[in-house]
């Protein structure tokens, strides 16, 4: 499995550095570099990536504040040329620090690290993942439903709860959609877009839409539009 990575950091040549670094491990897919904070917010929220190799000391606005910035922090390498940056470095529960310029041992140390950490949160991911057949309880109002989760059509967001799509009921569920796809089998389940994920058991319509965008029809007649990025993934994954 791939450990998709970004770096954030303001030298092009410490980029360069850790690009020609990342190339001597075929775990490891660099996926995005930003020069400053606010482009690696922006680069973090939309790739979400495994890992992020974070300068800490930026123009305007540092490593620290970034991190801040951040709903959901990847697995956090700090790159430095001030090793006094190092202790506050793990009050950030940052993994490791490589102090620049990085040689090839202190790097494959740090991705040993990582590989340990990832391992760690597939497998306690792997322990938490539900079945087809399990089953969630729902209560909305006054009603109140036992539902099996291969049984569900659809997710989707309704400002701070999620609808849940089942058997022609849609009672809304106070938790978020991303607590809920951590748990839900990724083999029928797929994020279409950032407000929804369908179940694609039943999926029986798939037509092309615009901007190189799919649209779904559900078997219960609701139409679901697939973000471009994620139109890429669901060709691949629903091919042969």
């Amino acid at each position: 499995m791939k450990i998709r990575a970004v770096i954030v950091e303001d030298s092009r040549l410490a980029r360069n550095e850790l690009k020609e670094l990342i190339k001597l491990h075929d775990d490891l897919e660099l996926v995005g570099e930003a020069e400053n904070v606010d482009e690696g917010v922006e680069l973090i929220q939309s790739e979400k990536p495994d890992l992020l190799f974070l300068d800490i000391n930026m123009p305007e606005k540092d490593g620290f504040e970034l991190l801040e910035m951040l709903d959901e922090v990847p697995i956090t390498v700090f790159t430095t040329a001030y090793d006094e940056y190092a202790i506050k470095s793990f009050e950030y529960n940052a993994l490791d620090y490589l102090l620049k310029p990085v040689s090839e041992k202190r790097f494959d140390i740090a991705m040993e690290k990582v590989r340990a950490q990832m391992e760690a949160k597939n497998n306690q991911s792997k322990a938490k993942k539900l079945t087809d057949g399990s089953q969630i309880f729902i209560k909305d109002g006054e009603s109140c439903w036992l539902v099996k989760i291969g049984d569900i059509e659809l997710f989707e967001i309704v400002g701070n709860y999620t609808r849940v799509y089942f058997a022609n009921e849609k009672p809304l569920l106070y938790k978020s959609l991303n607590q809920i796809e951590e748990k839900l089998p990724e083999e029928f389940f797929f994020r279409a877009n950032r407000q929804q994920i369908v179940n694609t058991n039943f999926v029986e319509g798939v037509v092309p839409w615009f901007n190189g965008k799919l649209k779904l029809t559900l078997t219960n007649g609701e139409e679901v539009e697939v973000s471009r990025r994620q139109s890429y993934i669901f060709k691949d994954r629903m091919s042969l």
